[in-house]
């Protein structure tokens, strides 16, 4: 099944062209990167999806509803995680989760659920119960990785999702994206860093100064350039 279909998106901000038609489609259960430097349009990409942005032009579907006429519906079927995103300082970990789940839930049974998924997700231990103001970057990562999937979105957005955490917080939260994948989350994830994304990654694409240059398997792209890694095809692929 086809989760996302993104077809000749554009984006203008002002006289500034931030997306110059780009195309590209997710199926169900997959991950896939849309990679590039700071500037390249990904996070503005990612705002469109999420409905937080109006095109300029250019038609986006998730699981086949047009997000401009059926964003309220596209809103119950996604989770976004934006790179800047923050916890409410003034509460704990438990208390954060409690409240979002009640934005997601129809029902007690539902909600209770919802917040245990997450708990497991975070794996915070007795530090749940502690305020999120005392938590460090890492653990403050986890915990928004957490409630962005604590509901098995349809489809899930993460903008830079491991962005400032050091090697073993960026290990924890890639096998915890890796394991809902397999469970059948589909998953569209920015990142400059395209090490990270060669393990993870099903799919990727290269954006640059809003425009898609490349696109394809991580194996497949390597091959084609004659490259070691994505980062040689990236620089391959913008000469």
């Amino acid at each position: 099944m086809r989760v996302l279909e993104v077809q000749n998106l554009v984006k203008h901000y002002g006289k500034i062209e931030a997306l110059k038609g780009i195309s590209f489609y997710i199926d169900e259960g997959e991950i896939f990167a849309l990679i590039g430097p700071n500037g390249a349009g990904k996070s503005t990409t990612l705002r469109i999806i999420a409905t937080l942005l109006t095109p300029t032009s250019g038609e986006v579907k998730v699981m086949g509803l047009d997000t401009k006429r059926g964003a309220e519906e596209i809103r119950k079927l996604i989770s976004y995680l934006p790179e800047e995103a923050g916890a409410y300082r003034n509460l704990t970990g438990i208390e954060y989760l409690d409240l979002m789940a009640e934005l997601y839930s129809s029902s007690t049974d539902e909600k209770e659920k919802m917040i245990k998924r997450a708990v497991e997700i975070s794996d915070l231990g007795e530090r749940i119960k502690s305020k999120t103001s005392t938590y460090s970057k890492g653990m403050t990562r986890k915990l928004l990785v957490a409630r962005a999937l604590m509901h098995n979105p349809k489809l899930a957005i993460l903008d830079e999702p491991t962005s400032g955490l050091d090697v073993i917080n960026s290990f924890e939260v890639r096998n915890i994206i890796k394991q809902f994948s397999r469970e059948g989350v589909t998953v569209l994830l920015s990142s400059h860093n395209m090490l990270e994304v060669e393990f993870l990654s099903d799919r990727v694409a290269f954006i640059h100064e809003g425009t898609i240059i490349e696109q394809g398997r991580p194996g497949e792209l390597k091959e084609r350039y004659r490259a070691r890694n994505l980062e040689e095809v990236f620089v391959e692929a913008i000469k």
